[in-house]
């Protein structure tokens, strides 16, 4: 007999539990007392990426300590940290940044790192390795949960600009396949996990530019790896034509969500996300993790993401 991936393992077991009917005492009591399933609910915390507030756009780079103080004022339950954004990362600035976060009342829910292992080079494919590795340590000392990770890409087109303007779409390195950089990425990764599990801390593979642009080649290393350690780190806004089917096929994997919204026009391309479509597509996969939002428009931050934060509460609720 063929063994069981985990994955499919635990999907056929939480089928099965929903089939029989078996629930926690708390949602039995909910139950009695004559609550749907709807109404017992536990909204999704939200948190806000301190990428928000930055968007990389000259002169509006903020101190952490000053997004976190923001963050809590506007009401958001938990901090995603950038960590290009941060100042240093010695292990004093670190300590302060738990503080003042632990003052806040706010979580330091996520760390979003960048990476790429796109790379024929195998040396340079261990120099992101060991990039990642030393991404996870930090998370642990700030007692960070989860890790933002890419793929990387290929890198054909030089230009940011140029490939949000061919949507997100880059060829091949001449001489290589796509199998190769999937291999590269899969054995990449699986070098990092045994950190992460040592720490704690969740990879959080996102559907980001390379080659998990797609949701097939995003499930494709997250299925290849099958690990408890991967999970899956869902960004709204990332793909760019007809989201809601390739969302909905990501969501039984994903562990937290980034959204996107767009106030003012967004710095690349602006979608309609609808996101209480998106809040039910969850919902019916059992969502239950932090939802950060990432501004990603022209507009003041400052009447932007509460008008975002407002969105999101109602949708995710």
């Amino acid at each position: 007999m063929e063994p069981i991936k985990r994955r499919t393992f635990l999907s056929r077991s939480i089928a099965t539990t929903a089939a029989l009917g078996i629930t926690s005492y708390s949602s039995g009591s909910q139950a009695l007392a004559g609550q749907s399933s709807a109404e017992s609910h536990r909204p999704n915390p939200i948190a806000l990426s301190t990428y928000s507030f930055w968007r990389f756009k000259e002169g509006l780079k903020l101190p952490i300590e000053t997004c976190i103080d923001e963050t809590a004022r506007m009401g958001f339950d938990g901090v995603d940290l950038l960590l290009i954004q941060m100042e240093r990362e010695d292990n004093a600035y670190l300590q302060k940044i738990k503080r003042h976060a632990l003052i806040n009342g706010l979580d330091l829910c996520c760390m979003s790192t960048h990476q790429g292992y796109v790379y024929p080079d195998k040396d340079r494919r261990q120099k992101n390795i060991d990039l990642t590795i030393k991404q996870i340590e930090i998370a642990y000392r700030l007692g960070v949960p989860i890790v933002r990770i890419n793929t990387g890409r290929w890198g054909t087109i030089k230009s940011f600009d140029e490939l949000m303007a061919n949507r997100g779409i880059e060829p091949v390195l001449p001489g290589y396949t796509e199998g190769d950089g999937f291999k590269w990425v899969i054995d990449s990764i699986e070098k990092c996990l045994p950190k992460a599990e040592e720490c704690g801390v969740i990879l959080g593979l996102e559907n980001h530019w390379g080659l998990a642009r797609t949701p097939e080649g995003l499930l494709r290393i997250a299925n290849a790896i099958d690990s408890p350690w991967l999970e899956i780190l869902l960004d709204t806004g990332n793909f760019l034509e007809d989201p809601y089917d390739k969302l909905e096929m990501c969501a039984p994997q994903t562990v937290f969500m980034q959204a996107k919204t767009y106030y003012g026009g967004g710095l690349w391309y602006t979608l309609d996300l609808d996101y209480p479509r998106i809040a039910a597509i969850m919902r019916k996969h059992n969502f239950r993790g932090y939802v950060s939002l990432e501004f990603e428009g022209n507009e003041d931050y400052k009447t932007a993401i509460p008008k975002s934060l407002e969105v999101l509460r109602k949708a995710f609720s």
